[in-house]
């Protein structure tokens, strides 16, 4: 953002620091009435015809909009993908505790991805591992749905759930 003599337009649109119109000046002038007030002259539209430059502080500006910043950061929620491995033999109980993770992931408005591992033999009973994930998406119906389906990538199925929008 150009400030003061950083400015190139011969004439610009000044609007004063109490937010009236000064009118169209020239650059020399509108730079004096800014240092008149002790202030600074800054270029707030560049591609307008003509140019529109506001007399402000320039330090309060730049403090102001680092601190709008910060609360739109504050404000966002980035949403990561937590991995829960299962096995083609895991037993019910130990299946209803990472049922439980992926509750507490789905409800903080995480993706999660689930992940069954097939080693050696396993890989001959593969519906099994799909019907766990099946299991796990029909018990989480009401905080996520599947984003992906479960496939078969090598020797690991893999499912993705999202969370419901609020």
């Amino acid at each position: 953002m150009a400030t003061n003599y950083e400015i190139e337009a011969a004439e610009m649109r000044v609007i004063g620091h109490d937010g009236e119109q000064i009118g169209v000046i020239s650059r020399k002038e509108a730079i004096a009435k800014a240092e008149a007030a002790g202030l600074d002259l800054v270029m707030m539209s560049p591609n307008a015809k003509p140019p529109v430059c506001k007399i402000i502080d320039y330090g309060k500006y730049k403090y102001e909009q680092s601190k709008m910043a910060n609360e739109a950061k504050k404000k966002q929620h980035v949403i990561q993908v937590k991995e829960v491995k299962v096995r083609g033999s895991t037993d019910q109980h130990d299946l209803d505790v990472k049922l439980k993770q992926v509750r507490k992931f789905l409800e903080q408005g995480n993706k999660v991805k689930l992940s069954v591992r097939f080693r050696g033999r396993e890989m001959a009973y593969t519906e099994r591992g799909a019907d766990q994930l099946k299991y796990i998406a029909k018990e989480v119906e009401g905080l996520g749905k599947p984003e992906k389906v479960p496939n078969l990538e090598g020797r690991q199925m893999i499912m993705i759930v999202a969370p419901l929008k609020k």
